[in-house]
């Protein structure tokens, strides 16, 4: 019931507390994403807010995707899990890409700072806080 990237860090956290041997993920793997840290994200609205004046769109993200199996290998990989990934066939995909165009908005200079293992890391890190203190949201 949540997105990709919350629902393995989830899993791959709990799974290695409870000393699990693997972690089933929905789909095959292949599906593939484009992921952007918030605190990039909100840098890219301010720096817009002052030098974007056009009503044309204006997608932010990294213009970068990674299979959603090379995602669950970093997600196990950072939070420690060591067990075996399971690829449950059964449940959908999704959509097989979703990447953006984000040539407008690297024109006006902007481009992510935080690199994707950087931020999970960072964000396992908070969960595993928040786990621990209750306040991590099931």
């Amino acid at each position: 019931s949540s997105h990709v990237l919350p629902a393995l860090i989830r899993k791959a956290h709990e799974a290695k507390l409870r000393g699990d041997p693997e972690i089933v993920v929905w789909g095959t793997g292949t599906p593939r994403r484009e992921f952007l840290h918030v605190d990039d994200l909100a840098k890219a609205v301010v720096m817009t807010s002052q030098k974007y004046d056009s009503s044309m769109h204006l997608n932010i993200g990294t213009g970068e995707e990674l299979a959603i199996r090379d995602l669950a290998l970093m997600v196990a990989t950072l939070s420690g899990f060591k067990g075996e990934i399971i690829w449950d066939i059964s449940k959908p995909d999704g959509t097989p890409r979703k990447t953006l165009d984000v040539s407008r908005i690297k024109a006006l200079g902007w481009k992510p700072t935080i690199t994707l293992s950087d931020g999970i890391e960072s964000t396992i890190a908070w969960y595993k806080s928040a786990s621990a203190s209750g306040e991590a949201r099931k």
